[in-house]
């Protein structure tokens, strides 16, 4: 039988009190996109909210700043391939044939890695591994025999059974995925659900939470509080240029474009490089409307503010269509094209957008209880 690790207690030596070492848990990320990451980073915010003396050891290779801006506690930062997902060559399109040779590289875990990780959790002293959706740390924890925490809206199982095509043979990748995330010792899942299994909790969508108000926000952007603003977003996956030229038309409106190499302001187009020092949730929270990629992140964070949202669904990816249900039934939002998004000729698109008023989120933020029930496991 598997035992469970909890805090280190150090035995009393000649009259010295009993020690209590902080907990640590491991988080292993997948790299696909920023929604993932977006989701740990938030549900780690509320767990060092709820007992500061946590300590996170990140393994992913997301970048280490992305987990700064959010996390106000300590934690450990280790680069490392943690999933595949699929190899992306804009935020719309994925290379299959690209993708298979990743995987063939990448699984089967091999014995070594995981050995060398599982060492690793124990002189770390690992209490808990949380995987956002790496089946590698599921893998890791058993090993090392620390308890596991998959958190999920859908299992790469699940997205590659659903591709069909015999070339690619990822239902064998399927199955082995699928081996690794049952034998997780605790499955959560949160909003919106792709495949809904038994789990011991279902959340609503996890966010990070907005840091500054709106009329601060405005203020750093150099926007009045009386001038309309559109947030355009695409995740964590590098965009192709945007149609500053298309939007200049719209001169009564204020663009905002985050995440690309750049920070330059140009008429009514101000864009913002990844590293900037604005918070995506306060400028998703800013906003008059939001125009971008149906991803995880940004759905969870248009969700919890109730911002309109003109989302671009990917129909070729399996989750697009419970992603694009769950927006047309829980927020304000209307669906737009991919080479409407990319033209920028958005006059019917915006007027629809600006129109519709705020919609209150009629679910609670899911980070707080995944928070909680993670911290009763390690107490």
């Amino acid at each position: 039988m598997r035992h469970r690790r909890c805090r280190g207690i150090l035995p009393a030596v000649r009259g010295n009190p009993v020690t209590t070492l902080p907990p640590v848990i491991a988080w292993f990320v997948t790299p696909h996109g920023f929604g993932h990451a977006a989701r740990a980073a938030a549900v780690m915010e509320s767990m060092h909210d709820l007992d500061p003396s946590v300590r996170f050891e990140v393994f992913t290779t997301i970048p280490e700043w992305f987990f700064q801006e959010t996390l106000h506690g300590h934690f450990g930062y280790h680069v490392l391939e943690t999933d595949i997902g699929f190899i992306q060559t804009t935020p719309f399109e994925a290379d299959l044939s690209k993708t298979r040779q990743a995987l063939d590289r990448f699984l089967p875990f091999s014995e070594d890695r995981i050995q060398t990780l599982a060492r690793k959790m124990r002189k770390l002293a690992c209490s808990l591994v949380v995987c956002d959706i790496s089946a590698l740390g599921i893998r890791v924890a058993q090993t090392a025999n620390i308890p596991s925490v998959l958190i999920e809206n859908f299992t790469w199982d699940w997205i590659y059974q659903k591709y069909d095509d015999p070339s690619l043979n990822l239902e064998s990748c399927a199955a082995y995925l699928k081996k690794c995330y049952r034998a997780a010792d605790h499955h959560i899942q949160s909003e919106p659900i792709c495949l809904r299994r038994a789990a011991e909790l279902t959340v609503g969508p996890a966010s990070r939470r907005t840091r500054i108000n709106r009329a601060d926000t405005r203020r750093q952007l150099g926007i009045n509080a009386t001038q309309k603003m559109v947030l355009i977003t695409s995740g964590g996956v590098p965009k192709e240029n945007p149609p500053t030229a298309a939007l200049k038309q719209f001169s009564h409106i204020q663009f905002v474009i985050p995440g690309l190499t750049e920070t330059l302001s140009e008429d009514n187009v101000r864009c913002l490089n990844s590293t900037s020092s604005f918070f995506h949730p306060d400028l998703v929270e800013t906003a008059d409307a939001v125009i971008g990629k149906a991803g995880y992140s940004t759905i969870a964070e248009v969700f919890h503010s109730g911002v309109p949202f003109g989302y671009v669904p990917r129909p070729e990816f399996p989750e697009s269509s419970v992603l694009s249900d769950f927006i047309d039934r829980q927020m304000a939002g209307i669906p737009m094209d991919q080479p409407t998004f990319l033209s920028g000729a958005w006059s019917a698109e915006l007027d629809h957008l600006l129109g519709m008023p705020r919609r209150s989120p009629a679910i609670p933020n899911g980070a707080l209880p995944i928070a909680e029930y993670a911290l009763k496991l390690i107490n």
